[in-house]
């Protein structure tokens, strides 16, 4: 064989593998638009997905409220739950200064008992509207303005998705207890 033909051949395979290269990440490229849209689908970047699950805000909308009573501020926190979602009663926490005082929640609504796939037998509310309920003092028995309060709180939707531990900052004046 001479060098010419050596060539001729080495240039054909070149070509050769160049053409299949091509080919192949044209075949890739032509591909990755089903797969894009595979993720969207996956991660809500589609009508599909955001009428399957809704956002944390939509799902649920929490609210306080407080009000100055002889035993202290009773301190409540509303959810209105979005019918196919719930709450996690164990989960609802609230963190306040150092000199307040909290009784344990109350609730307006019983929960109900699921078995969730995260923490097992669980209470839950499931109910169109739940409020929490507390009362908060002060441990020197002076009124506290401006007390900065964090509510924490986890909810899940019943078609597979739970929401990550959501936190509320707001502010409440602790009335003195009237004994």
């Amino acid at each position: 064989m001479s060098i010419k033909a050596a060539h001729n051949v080495r240039s054909k395979t070149s070509v050769s593998v160049a053409a299949l290269l091509a080919t192949s990440l044209l075949a890739g490229l032509t591909m990755m638009p089903a797969q894009a849209a595979s993720l969207s689908d996956l991660f809500g970047n589609n009508d599909a997905a955001k009428s399957k699950f809704l956002s944390v805000d939509q799902a649920f909308q929490v609210t306080s409220s407080s009000k100055a009573t002889s035993a202290g501020t009773q301190f409540s926190i509303n959810f209105a739950i979005t019918p196919g979602h719930y709450v996690y009663k164990n989960q609802l926490t609230l963190n306040f200064p150092k000199g307040v005082r909290a009784t344990p929640f109350t609730f307006s609504q019983s929960p109900v008992s699921i078995n969730d796939p995260t923490f097992g037998k669980v209470p839950v509310f499931t109910q169109k509207n739940m409020v929490a309920t507390t009362t908060l003092t002060s441990a020197t028995g002076k009124p506290i303005k401006n007390a900065a309060v964090v509510i924490g709180w986890q909810g899940c939707a019943k078609a597979g998705l739970c929401y990550p531990p959501e936190k509320i900052k707001t502010t409440v004046n602790v009335a003195a207890s009237r004994k």
